[in-house]
């Protein structure tokens, strides 16, 4: 599943249905941000630079890429480099640097209420939809356009 549009390719889901927000948030060493979050929205941060402990946020739950998939993983102390932080309901995320500061984007959205099944770095709506496309993957035809 994909919003939006890329070349001549478009998803399923309209990115105006989302109202996507991005926000590009540094914070340096030893420093505390707060930033409010809408409580009808849902959101997540990706950090891609340094690390940092977020708090605040109705059970923050680091993890890194490819490793969590539907169950809660016991979260690390700290989110770091390549790590992503999805959040429950709240008004408000508090971010505190680590020795190194963080970088992280926060992305927020209001939810599709579509199902959505997970696995790695592919998210769709189905597992059958999930398991053709890791058919695809392997057979070297997926995201292909279908026409020159």
């Amino acid at each position: 599943m994909s919003a939006g549009a890329s070349g001549a390719n478009s998803g399923p889901v309209d990115s105006i249905a989302a109202d996507p927000i991005y926000l590009d948030v540094s914070v340096p060493p030893g420093k505390r941000k707060t930033l409010p979050i809408d409580t009808r929205r849902h959101a997540f941060a990706y950090v891609f630079a340094g690390s940092g402990k977020f708090c605040n946020a109705s059970e923050p739950w680091p993890c890194r890429r490819r490793v969590w998939v539907g169950s809660t993983p016991n979260p690390p102390a700290e989110a770091s480099n390549r790590s992503l932080v999805l959040f429950s309901a709240g008004d408000e995320v508090m971010v505190q640097a680590g020795d190194d500061g963080v970088r992280f984007l926060l992305v927020s959205g209001e939810p599709l209420k579509e199902p959505v099944a997970w696995y790695g770095p592919i998210v769709m709506n189905t597992q059958q939809e999930l398991r053709r496309a890791f058919e695809e993957l392997r057979e070297g035809t997926f995201l292909e356009t279908g026409s020159g």
